[in-house]
């Protein structure tokens, strides 16, 4: 599409909310009217040419009071929707009078399908208030302006020339895109919420299908977004696996969350001929629009930083010991409850095709927290473990900074795949992107550069050539593993019997005897091991018959005792070679990140025992993680300015501000 004519649409779009809903609608509202109405201009013009037809065939059907008119309605309209109302957008304009009661009859000859969208967009809402207010008919009378063409085929003049050329389905995506991220923009909203920039899911799809598009056969293949906003992703996805193979089909899966957005994507799909039925409503997480399916590619833009708390209670039940996963989409793990966006990743991973020999392929996006937030054993370091440990994880790949729309925050894509090649299998690839990009003229948003398919072509290319340079480096499998050991030291504890400080609970435990043998025991003295000390007291104990609970035995030593690091460690046992376990201190417990490359033995004598020559390893606590870190493998370094720099600037500094600070103070 010429991005003229798009920026021309959209702006011409855009002028209408100021020209006829100022005044009525706030402009946070504007959206609720502008973006249905655009929707429906565009289906408008897709059926104003077999209007005529259809109202033939509708009488038809219902003089032969034929009910499931759908199928006849559907080939004459050449779409998978139709209307059978005698209205267009154009006929509302002939009779201003009673142009809301035919504007109601109008939404309501559309098909089903479409009655889903409108009422997703809350359209009959607004008529009472566009009504009151006078708008309606200026607000036709402007989406049926010639100064614009939604329609698909272009509009000539009387010399047969081009006024305006068509716009392809391709192109509507892109001004719907663009008047979402606009309204947003004047909301403070979320843009990037709903889509993402087209070249980065240019780059997606071809990351995706490039490496098999030889192995694309003539057949049937599913393509998923499990949050997929306006549908942009899939139609590129589609478009390009097209272009690979023209003979094969292509059917496209989705699930949104926003009523609005799911309309819009609803309102696509009806255009290109896909199954909006495909296209499903609600929450991925909680409500899985396509359980027991698998499909060969998925991409997807995931919400992150945004919390799941309210899909919870579907994926858990339980708390605490008895917490149990319930969806068996997400048992390798679950991550903490404000940040969802790993739990799409095991949705696509638990849809991937096993018994394929082309398996699934998966371009996920995501900020820098799903590289390595949460410790070994996490619901987050499980999921990365398992993707890893499956070796289903290809590559990711690091992006220019301020490339979408609503953060600039760094991102990245995650190339997944149940059917790695020979030469990549046991392997990860990074590829740090971060300076290939153009930078844009204006921001759009935070957005304030761009790929060029030159970039796109680079990016594809280093992931295909899968060779290591400056910006592309290969690592085993276990470099972004580690056992997350545990380091325990002895307690140690010094006692002294002293009834100031033990004597309420002595008498209160009627412990006087037990206390009088251990006094003249031990004395009353300060004793730095304090092993003795309870080994008398069980023994005295059960002499006397005594049963103490383990709370107040324990208060009773916390009573008489303290921490001392030069007392002798506290004993818990001996093993049956002789040898002592100790006490641990749970205020001295530790952890180290061993890499699952080195001998933890040898990592402990390397970098614990010498400093703390007494410590231990509880290798029942030992538990795998993975994380990987960008920073580390492409840390490039940049040394300090020198003084002399430094200096010189300051005195420019002082040089250009004495005339003004002269200025100010006469």
């Amino acid at each position: 599409m010429d991005h003229s004519q798009h920026n021309k649409i959209v702006a011409f779009i855009w002028s209408i909310a100021d020209d006829v809903l100022r005044d009525v609608y706030t402009r946070g509202k504007y959206r609720d009217i502008i973006l249905p109405f655009t929707v429906l201009r565009r289906l408008d013009a897709l059926l104003e040419p077999t209007k005529k037809e259809v109202l033939e065939m509708h009488q038809k059907l219902n003089e032969l009071k034929i009910d499931n008119q759908a199928p006849q309605l559907r080939k004459v309209t050449g779409y998978v929707f139709y209307n059978t109302s005698p209205y267009t957008f154009k006929t509302l304009l002939n009779d201003p009078t009673h142009i809301r009661l035919n504007l109601e009859t109008y939404l309501d000859g559309f098909s089903t399908n479409v009655q889903d969208i409108i009422s997703k967009f809350k359209l009959r809402n607004q008529l009472d208030t566009m009504e009151e207010s006078n708008i309606t008919y200026p607000l036709i009378d402007k989406f049926r302006s010639s100064q614009i063409n939604l329609s698909p085929q272009p509009v000539t003049n009387s010399k047969g020339e081009e006024i305006h050329p068509g716009l392809s389905n391709l192109g509507m995506g892109y001004v719907f895109e663009e008047l979402i991220r606009k309204f947003n923009e004047e909301n403070n909203e979320e843009a990037g919420e709903h889509f993402t920039p087209r070249e980065i899911i240019q780059l997606m799809t071809h990351l995706v299908f490039e490496p098999v598009k030889d192995r694309i056969k003539d057949g049937t293949y599913l393509i998923y977004d499990p949050a997929c906003g306006s549908g942009g992703m899939l139609t590129e996805a589609e478009a390009l696996a097209k272009v690979l193979n023209p003979h094969a089909s292509f059917h496209l899966y989705g699930q949104e969350v926003n009523p609005e957005t799911y309309a819009i994507c609803k309102a696509d799909m009806l255009i290109k001929e896909e199954d909006p039925e495909k296209i499903a409503y609600g929450s991925t997480l909680s409500n899985d629009g396509f359980p027991g399916l698998e499909f060969d590619f998925m991409l997807t833009n995931p919400p992150y930083g945004k919390s799941w708390k309210i899909d919870y209670d579907s994926i858990v039940e339980g708390s605490g010991s008895k917490k149990e996963i319930i969806d068996p989409r997400f048992k390798t793990g679950i991550p903490r409850s404000s940040d969802g966006q790993m739990l799409f990743l095991s949705n696509m991973m638990a849809k991937m095709k096993k018994n394929s020999e082309l398996g699934s392929r998966i371009a996920s996006v995501h900020n820098g927290s799903s590289l390595f937030t949460g410790d070994a054993g996490s619901g987050e370091s499980d999921i990365r473990r398992r993707l890893i440990e499956k070796d289903w994880l290809e590559a990711i790949i690091a992006l220019p900074e301020n490339i979408f729309y609503n953060t600039g925050i760094p991102t990245y894509i995650w190339i997944i795949s149940n059917r790695k090649p020979e030469h990549r299998k046991g392997k990860v690839q990074l590829i740090n992107a971060l300076d290939l990009y153009t930078k844009l003229r204006k921001n759009l948003g935070s957005k304030n550069c761009e790929l060029t398919g030159e970039h796109i072509r680079e990016i594809t290319r280093l992931f295909m050539d899968f060779e290591e340079s400056d910006i592309s480096k290969i690592f085993p499998n276990a470099w972004f593993g580690y056992s997350r050991i545990i380091v325990e030291r002895p307690l140690r504890l010094a006692f002294q019997l002293s009834l100031d400080k033990a004597g309420e609970l002595v008498e209160k435990l009627h412990l006087q005897t037990i206390w009088e043998s251990l006094v003249q025991q031990f004395g009353t003295e300060v004793i730095k091991d304090a092993n003795p000390l309870k080994k008398a007291l069980d023994k005295a104990l059960k002499k006397e018959g005594i049963k103490l609970t383990p709370k107040n035995k324990k208060a009773l030593l916390d009573a008489i005792s303290w921490k001392d690091e030069t007392a002798e460690p506290i004993v818990k046992k001996k093993d049956k070679n002789g040898r002592l376990h100790y006490e641990p201190d749970t205020e001295l417990r530790d952890s180290e990140n061993v890499p699952l490359e080195e001998d933890i033995e040898e990592y402990f004598a390397r970098e614990v025992l010498p400093y703390v020559s007494d410590a231990w390893i509880d290798y029942d606590k030992t538990q795998t993680g993975y994380e990987i870190s960008f920073t580390r493998e492409f840390y490039r370094h940049r040394p300090l300015r020198s003084l002399e720099d430094i200096a010189a600037d300051i005195l420019a500094l002082e040089e250009e501000t004495e005339g003004l600070l002269k200025e100010i103070v006469d």
